[in-house]
């Protein structure tokens, strides 16, 4: 199988699995079939990808006024623009339902994106000459946190 394709059923994986624990704490998130689930979850993907960009290029200067908080609403937007479009099988109440879903589906992603290993990765520099740095070369993959 292609890893692309292995990947992306990866994702499409950890974003259901974020959204049926989303469903069960919450009382405002139903699901009425395990297709609508998935369903719910691949279209969350897709806006994810697609609209959520836009949205946050649109909304910098909130972004940037808020520090950052206003990605929560974004999210709980998107999550409510899934719920009006798989209306029947995926419901979603209300937009304190949808504010607290996407809180919940983005901790659930990140907890198991990273038990999965599957997190940003950081590496940690420590500057030239020192002790931890000495004899070790660069191989430039990924972002590094000068100290």
């Amino acid at each position: 199988m292609p890893e692309v394709l292995v990947r992306f059923v990866q994702r499409w994986a950890v974003t259901t699995v974020a959204v049926l624990v989303a469903d069960l704490l919450l009382g405002g998130i139903n699901h009425r079939s395990v297709g609508a689930l998935l369903a719910a979850s691949a279209l969350l993907g897709f806006l994810n990808a697609f609209v959520r960009p836009m949205l946050l290029l649109i909304s910098l200067p909130l972004l940037l006024w808020t520090l950052g908080l206003f990605v929560l609403v974004i999210n709980a937007l998107l999550l409510l623009m899934v719920g009006a479009l798989l209306q029947p099988g995926f419901t979603v109440d209300g937009f304190g339902s949808a504010f607290w879903g996407g809180l919940v589906i983005s901790i659930v992603s990140l907890v198991v994106n990273a038990f999965l290993g599957k997190g940003p990765a950081v590496r940690v520099s420590r500057g030239p000459g020192r002790r931890a740095d000495r004899g070790r070369k660069d191989d430039g993959g990924g972002p590094i946190i000068d100290v």
